[in-house]
């Protein structure tokens, strides 16, 4: 099983249909969103492409192949546009070897915060729109990064899990870190 994941889209419909089109030529099984789907927030800038209405249309039809969280910046009427559930903090994904996929946002659970999880599972989170592939103690810690408003030095990524291995990837192709599930 292939796995997608993007984070942070804040309602740009560029950005959607690029991460769409990455999503697709990837082969995923799954699209996984992390949450700030539809609407920018009120501490980012307005993206170019704003357009949650937009958004909410290119991502309905994947709404049998989607799993998502909610992100601080989602409320109950960006609900209303999506055909998909994303109003939960938090989703725990199991994968066939046992691993769990611990899936949120990052604002209310994170690496740092969490509820008590297993050796080996991992925290999948966006919010900070860094890019993260590591082994902390006995956790790892995944973040896509940002699909529309990247941070730092980065460029806007997404993230894939396949052959037990995390990696954060840029829309050019390039991998930014990945991390293998040992």
């Amino acid at each position: 099983m292939k796995l997608f994941f993007a984070s942070d889209i804040h309602g740009c419909a560029e950005s959607t249909k690029t991460m769409l089109a990455a999503f697709e030529q990837s082969g995923a099984d799954h699209l996984i969103l992390l949450g700030d789907v539809l609407n920018h927030g009120p501490r980012n800038a307005l993206p170019a492409g704003y357009a949650p209405i937009e958004v909410a249309e290119l991502l309905n039809p994947y709404a049998d192949r989607i799993t998502a969280v909610r992100g601080n910046c989602d409320s109950e009427v960006d609900q209303m546009l999506l055909e998909f559930p994303m109003m939960a903090d938090y989703n725990l994904v199991l994968l066939a070897e046992g691993r769990r996929l611990f899936l949120t946002h990052g604002h209310l659970y994170n690496g740092d915060k969490h509820p008590r999880l297993r050796a080996g599972d991992v925290i999948v989170s966006g919010h900070t729109h860094l890019p993260v592939a590591e082994q902390k103690e006995e956790l790892y810690l995944f973040n896509p990064g940002s699909v529309t408003i990247p941070r730092g030095e980065y460029q806007a990524s997404y993230g894939l899990l396949e052959d037990n291995t995390l990696k954060v990837v840029s829309f050019d192709g390039a991998t930014i870190c990945s991390v293998g599930l040992s």
